[in-house]
């Protein structure tokens, strides 16, 4: 089992697992590493759950979901947590060897910010051409996220790839960037300190809190030869969630994963962070999703129904 690197929930291997046994290897890029979402396979690794469904994860952490799409169509993983819908729809119509295994996010955490002195107002609200704004990589769902703003709130700015959640608070405070986007616990307490402004919510758009903008993809070929490990993947992820949600051993586990109080934790998970926002048995909006991807220009028309039956290997439920 790969070494976890947060030591409370390392007890939990030994409570909840069962007998050691041989377990197949699934490697993992995730986006942002240190959020409520991007935490499920560690632990739930640390947890003994995916070793009950006899598999080993393997995790590494990208700056964004465009940088987790590469990686798997690559193959340098064999899924990716966290990518942009769009980027993928755009991806799989340009002939890569993706998947759509799950949704990941129906709507998303994220919020938009800008320091304290900025002056930019709530809503975006005297935003100029010339300001920049942020998101992580290409095809992200912070990119798509940024796309929708600036279409229905009807303003305009330079888009501005800035990597990971870390990296662009730092390019924001030090007026590199004028917006900034950020996800929960990164940036509450510059908040609270009056650091920083929150300007909109990812979720104040319809665009976004309907329709799963996150998806959790494989690589096609492994797919096809393992289609049974990824069933027990897909399983083991459901119950880490169900298991992160009404047990306070998770809450305990996520603080020490993101360097945060326990409270801090449970406030991230209660105010920001739906159990329904997880689900991921549908790719919810899709038709809307289309909608944008021609938009904004990652697919040339809609998927014709063999693509989308083959693009989507989205779970039947528990």
């Amino acid at each position: 089992m790969a070494k976890v690197k947060f030591g409370a929930i390392a007890v939990l291997a030994a409570a909840m697992s069962g007998p050691a046994s041989a377990d197949d290897l699934v490697r993992l890029a995730i986006g942002q590493r240190g959020l409520w979402d991007s935490s499920i396979a560690e632990i739930g690794q640390a947890a003994g759950i995916f070793r009950r469904n006899r598999l080993e994860l393997q995790v590494v952490y990208t700056s964004g979901g465009g940088e987790t799409q590469q990686a798997v169509i690559s193959g340098s993983v064999d899924i990716g947590v966290a990518a942009g819908t769009l980027g993928v729809l755009g991806a799989y119509t340009k002939g890569a060897p993706v998947r759509i295994i799950a949704g990941e996010a129906t709507g998303t955490a994220e919020y938009y910010f800008v320091r304290a002195d900025s002056p930019v107002g709530k809503d975006f609200t005297a935003v100029t051409p010339s300001m920049t704004l942020a998101y992580s990589t290409a095809g992200s769902g912070t990119h798509i996220t940024a796309l929708r703003f600036m279409k229905e709130r009807n303003f305009t700015a330079k888009l501005t790839a800035t990597g990971s959640v870390p990296a662009t608070f730092t390019q924001v405070m030090s007026g590199q960037v004028d917006i900034g986007f950020s996800t929960p616990p990164f940036g509450l307490d510059a908040i609270e300190k009056g650091q920083i402004r929150l300007i909109a919510l990812a979720n104040d758009l319809p665009s976004v809190r309907n329709q799963t903008v996150r998806v959790i993809i494989a690589n096609a070929t492994d797919l096809a030869r393992r289609r049974e490990v990824y069933r027990r993947f897909i399983n083991a992820y459901r119950e880490t969630i169900a298991w992160m949600y009404t047990d306070d051993r998770a809450i305990a586990a996520f603080a020490q994963y993101a360097a945060i109080s326990p409270a801090m934790a449970r406030r991230v998970r209660d105010n920001f962070y739906p159990k329904t926002m997880l689900q991921l048995d549908r790719v919810m909006g899709l038709a809307e999703l289309t909608e944008d991807a021609i938009a904004f220009k990652y697919v040339p028309q809609p998927l014709t129904p063999a693509q989308t039956a083959e693009l989507l290997q989205t779970p039947k439920g528990p």
